[in-house]
């Protein structure tokens, strides 16, 4: 068959051109879909019906227990989902999932990619997550409306509640709505396009418009309703608004504000009778406006022209950004605007240059002279010309007249100096994917617009909710997209599968976990790039009860810290901490250590640090240390016992002892230090030092008891002990002290040198001078009193006469007496130390003194 003109499928509206396709026959038995509530997803998206059990059966090829069908826009079945909760308030697709919210307030989330074929037996069973918008028992749905990331809900106490997201989150309440009766329409306008940012709600109340959002609600002052049907735009910039009297019912398109007054159309001339209820209002791109009823689909312009088919018995419309989507029981069609650069090259008469380089290519084909001739009449828009040749190629559905388009762009770059070729690469790279998608077997009739408005990446996504996984692969990869996210969902898809075999997982055998290992780590490094993640995989084995695949998964990743969460959560304690060691990520030893002593009891917890066992985990447990060391001393104290390191608790114990503010709490940790260096041979030192810190406490508290606490000992040094002691004139005491810790009697003298010259107690000092000789001489004496502040010379010079004669006059010169300094070195017949002192000593007094002396040495 030949192939009809590009124009063949257009028509006009007020000399606009809209074009009309057919781009499936179904391939389903559905023969009234009057007889579903019928959902379809934007961008080329899956079908979902299920029978609406409001209207009377007419025949038996409907019973059974409900079911959510859902197909592709070709009608081929993709999956069947029971359903027990009656006919559906809402039902939506989004790209991965089907949201279904019954009147009751329970809305379930539906994973497409686990949902089971329509093929498959009667038992068959589907993935979703089940939340509850928590109305109460009185309260229900009366109606909802949803947008991509969330929906809105109608209660029956007439106010809205705004659900974000599909993870559970509960209603959030719009501003009061002020209703008394349901509203006869209303419409959402999604964050995306609103003005505001967030969503908006527009309600047709008994005679007026009203908008609504968090914070506030506005009357629009409009008295032409109420309204049967509210339409958003795409862009969401105008509303289209159907009135619902019977005999003077119009179509009204006004600005999503209200300021401008678009067009008015009178819908009775539209239907040669009187128009019956409208049951469907789309918009068909931004330009015309799409109504439906009893199988009639009538696309209207801005002055009342309009464009009508027949689909009887029945038909479904879905709006696009760039279009409308016809869903009969027979075919899928799609309605659009002829787009401006196809009218350039395919418009009757065209003269635009893309029109003229199209004929040139075929005036080349046919080796006609013409060729060059339109191609010199364009040549200063030639560059154009290939441009809008490429965009039309992008615009079309059928794969020819993409052909002929590019070809003809190929044509003109040919003649072109410079061009860059990018845009019609890139063209032919996005066509070769459309067409793979649009193939009746994929069923996905997305258009150039609508992949450019949703990206790549969504397409992708679309694909592997659906488990076309190699498809799905292939085009990552010839689009240059990082293939992680098809391999992830691939791999999870076939661990689901392997899991639903009913077979009990202890049963299942060891080779099967390996082979499917085997299968997924083969498939990531032939396909993916480094950077797959085994963890996302991994997680997905241990949910579906496969612990040992999960724990070899993990044995495939190579980042640590996505090992490590999950191997905790598995209950694999001691491997993960052994991947956290082996990573040298100190902040992950922490997490997994802190994990680990908020979730074990302690003997468990220890026993895991155990390093003797474990050589591996020495560092984890010096970490452990260094950190229990700063934040919880009682940790460390117990990892110190529960290991056996009696000397570390030793030394603990005294850390804490020194800490202490009580003396109590210190005679308890000296006690207990004392014992820990006790129970090691090669700490006994220790432990005796231990036991007396603890007997020169005691004593401490004892004396200061007796002494009604008037004086402080508590701390101090037996040395400092001692010294306070002397100090206070607690002499008894302080021999007590030094006969019982056997201080030395070198030291004692130099304590009780220093605690007589505190307390002025020359004396004293003297007495004690003369008790005994001195065991550390009588020149310390001496420099201690001349030391002090002030200092005493006339008190260190008595002692002068007890040291070595041969320090003598040293000593009496520091003391200032310079006449005794003389004169003992007289005594020694030392006169080259009687000429030292003649130089040194200063004039005056001094100096005569010297003088005197040395004269009785010459007679």
């Amino acid at each position: 068959m030949s192939l009809s003109s590009p124009t063949a499928t257009w028509d006009t509206i007020q000399d606009v051109f809209y074009r009309k396709e057919d781009i499936y026959t179904m391939s389903w038995s559905i023969k009234d879909l009057s007889d579903y509530v019928v959902c379809a997803g934007k961008n080329g998206g899956p079908i979902a019906i299920i029978r609406d059990e409001n209207k009377v059966l007419l025949s038996s090829r409907h019973s059974g227990k409900p079911k959510i069908q859902i197909y592709t826009s070709s009608g081929l079945p993709i999956s069947t989902i029971p359903w027990e909760l009656g006919t559906p308030a809402l039902m939506h697709l989004t790209t991965t999932s089907l949201v279904v919210l019954a009147h009751s307030g329970i809305y379930r989330v539906y994973d497409l990619s686990n949902s089971s074929s329509s093929t498959s037996a009667s038992t068959s069973t589907s993935t979703y997550k089940q939340y509850s918008l928590g109305l109460g028992e009185d309260e229900g749905v009366l109606g909802a409306k949803a947008y991509e990331e969330g929906m809105v809900i109608l209660t029956n106490g007439l106010e809205f509640l705004e659900v974000r997201g599909w993870a559970g989150g509960r209603g959030v309440p719009l501003k009061s709505s002020g209703l008394i009766e349901p509203p006869t329409s209303w419409a959402l306008l999604p964050p995306d396009i609103s003005p505001t940012g967030h969503i908006q709600l527009i309600i047709s109340t008994s005679s007026t418009i009203v908008t609504l959002d968090t914070l506030e609600r506005i009357d629009q002052k409009i008295n032409r309703g109420p309204f049967s049907n509210i339409s958003i735009s795409p862009n969401g910039k105008f509303l289209a608004l159907i009135t619902t009297s019977k005999y003077d019912r119009r179509l009204w398109v006004v600005s999503s504000d209200f300021g401008r007054n678009l067009s008015e159309v009178d819908l009775n001339q539209l239907h040669p009778s009187e128009i019956p209820e409208v049951i469907g209002c789309e918009w068909c791109g931004d330009n015309a406006i799409a109504l439906s009823w009893e199988g009639r689909v009538v696309v209207v312009g801005p002055g009342g022209e309009s464009l009508a088919w027949d689909y009887p018995p029945s038909v479904c419309i879905v709006g696009e950004i760039d279009g409308l989507r016809i869903i009969s029981s027979s075919t899928c069609e799609f309605v659009q605007k002829v787009p401006d650069a196809t009218l350039a090259v395919f418009s009757p008469g065209s003269s635009n240059p893309a029109a003229i380089l199209y004929d040139a290519l075929d005036h080349f084909e046919r080796k006609s002279p013409k060729a060059d001739e339109s191609i010199r009449s364009i040549r200063p828009d030639l560059g154009n010309a290939v441009d809008t040749c490429i965009e039309a190629a992008g615009r079309e559905i059928e794969v020819t007249w993409q052909r002929k388009l590019l070809k003809a762009a190929q044509f003109g770059r040919a003649f072109l100096d410079l061009y860059n070729p990018n845009d019609f690469v890139t063209m032919a790279q996005t066509l070769k994917v459309l067409n793979a998608v649009r193939y009746y077997e994929i069923g996905i009739p997305i258009t150039y617009e609508q992949y450019m408005a949703s990206s790549s990446s969504t397409l992708i996504l679309h694909l592997i909710s659906r488990n076309l996984h190699l498809l799905a692969l292939r085009i990552s990869q010839f689009l240059n997209l990082r293939p992680d996210p098809v391999l992830s969902h691939w791999a999870s898809a076939k661990i689901i599968r392997s899991s639903q075999k009913g077979v009990d997982p202890s049963d299942r055998g060891l080779g099967d976990d390996e082979s499917i290992c085997k299968a997924i780590v083969d498939k990531f490094e032939k396909e993916g790039e480094r950077g797959v993640s085994y963890a996302e995989i991994a997680r997905k084995a241990w949910e579906n009860g496969r612990a040992r695949l999960a724990t070899m998964l993990l044995d495939h990743e190579p980042r640590a810290a996505e090992q490590v969460p999950l191997l905790l959560q598995m209950k694999e304690e001691k491997i993960a901490l052994e991947k956290a060691v082996d990573s040298g990520d100190t902040d992950l030893v922490y997490q997994v250590l802190l994990h680990l002593r908020s979730t074990l009891s302690p003997g468990d917890f220890f026993h895991i640090l155990d390093d003797s066992i474990s050589p591996k985990l020495k560092p984890a447990v010096n970490l452990l240390q260094v950190y229990a060391r700063q934040a919880d001393r009682g940790l460390l104290r117990d990892f110190y016992y529960q290991d056996d390191r009696r000397t570390e608790s030793g030394c603990l114990e005294m850390e804490e002892a020194s800490q202490q503010v009580y003396a109590e709490d210190r005679l308890d940790d000296l006690k207990k230090a004392a014992k820990a260096f006790g129970e090691s041979k090669e700490r006994q030192f220790e432990s005796k030092m231990a036991d007396d810190a603890h007997r020169l406490l005691l004593l401490q508290q004892t004396y200061e008891k007796e002494l009604d606490h008037k004086f402080t000992f508590s701390g101090l040094s037996a040395n400092a002990f001692i010294h306070k002691l002397l100090l206070e004139g607690f002499t008894k005491r302080a021999e007590r002290v030094r006969s019982d810790w056997r201080v030395p009697d070198k030291r004692f003298w130099w304590i009780k040198l220093r605690a007589l010259a505190e307390r002025k107690d020359w004396e004293g000092l003297e007495a004690f001078a003369k008790s005994k000789k001195s065991p550390i001489g009588y020149e310390p004496f001496v420099t201690h009193l001349l030391s002090l502040t002030p200092p005493q010379p006339t008190h260190a010079a008595s002692f002068v006469p007890r040291c070595d004669p041969r320090q003598r006059a040293d000593l009496y010169v520091r003391c200032g007496d310079w006449g005794r300094a003389a004169e003992s070195a007289k005594e020694r017949n030392d006169r080259s130390k009687l000429d030292e002192l003649k130089r040194r000593a200063p004039n005056g007094i001094a100096q005569r003194e010297v003088d005197e002396v040395i004269r009785r040495v010459g007679k």
